[in-house]
């Protein structure tokens, strides 16, 4: 992770109190400003430290100097990872089907959480696992970790990834599902649209249809467990592969999910970013 964030303070800020900086332009949680508070040199001001009732003035370089963290309660373990970006901050993946994210009870040690443990170890690096989103085992696509807590809240709910997916049937237009999902009564793991289920909108689009199978892509404005799988059910055109919301596994052995673009803006410079992940074989096998 890195040590330091460095920030300038703009004309805005010429004056305010530091607490008020740090909450609003360098977007710090006060949970993380009172962790700092502890450290000894945690926050600095044109090298001295900083009090957050102290005044910040427009050209004054304020440092913030993350606390050390180390991810002991996941297991390094070998293996590959398709990095598409990284930096000091970041570390985004291709994550391929049949991989677990983060260790559970059927997967200890072969998840990407370890593999990116391992890695990090290889570099000298030291931070907690966090991944920004989760997909499931067997949906590839990309994976965004944050190296430390300052870029997790900057970005939590401020990526915007669309997903490819392979249907049942011919969707003829795009459109937006906004429909509650919850869980069903006779299940621990499927979710079906529910009145008292929780908000979950999604959006979708068409690239190609044929009678039997449709290729769109898919964005949300809401992250509920299962709620592209689930929605798309819902419109009687479930995913090509997924038996558990009533798609054959005839074509291809997994539901065809993938999270195939990130765009954000960088936690720190602020630049605009857009990644991609190549679609795995299996995906190139379909055919509309």
């Amino acid at each position: 992770m890195p040590e330091q964030l460095k920030f300038t303070v703009p004309e805005q800020y010429d004056g305010v109190c530091a607490k008020r900086f740090l909450k609003e332009y360098c977007t710090l949680s006060t949970r993380m400003i009172t962790s700092l508070k502890r450290e000894k040199e945690g926050i600095l001001l044109n090298g001295k430290i900083l009090r957050t009732i102290d005044p910040v003035f427009e050209g004054q370089q304020v440092i913030v100097n993350l606390p050390d963290e180390a991810s002991l309660y996941i297991a390094p373990v070998e293996g590959r990872l398709d990095i598409v970006y990284e930096d000091s901050f970041l570390l985004i993946v291709n994550k391929p089907p049949y991989v677990a994210v983060h260790p559970v009870k059927q997967y200890q040690t072969d998840t990407i959480a370890n593999y990116v443990m391992a890695y990090s170890q290889k570099r000298g690096e030291r931070y907690v696992f966090r991944a920004l989103n989760r997909l499931d085992r067997n949906t590839s696509g990309l994976v965004m970790i944050a190296k430390d807590r300052f870029t997790v809240n900057k970005l939590k709910n401020r990526v915007h990834k669309t997903y490819c997916a392979f249907v049942h049937g011919e969707v003829k237009e795009g459109g937006t599902v906004c429909a509650p999902i919850g869980l069903r009564e006779d299940s621990k793991i499927v979710r079906h649209v529910l009145e008292s289920g929780g908000p979950a909108i999604t959006h979708y689009e068409v690239v190609n249809s044929s009678k039997e199978i449709s290729f769109v892509k898919l964005w949300l404005e809401t992250g509920k467990t299962h709620q592209i799988r689930c929605h798309m059910a819902y419109l009687n055109h479930p995913l090509l592969g997924d038996d558990l919301y009533g798609g054959s596994r005839e074509l291809i052995q997994r539901h065809a999910l993938h999270c195939e673009k990130m765009e954000f803006c960088h936690p720190v410079t602020g630049e605009a970013i857009e990644v991609k992940a190549e679609m795995p074989d299996d995906f190139r096998e379909l055919r509309v």
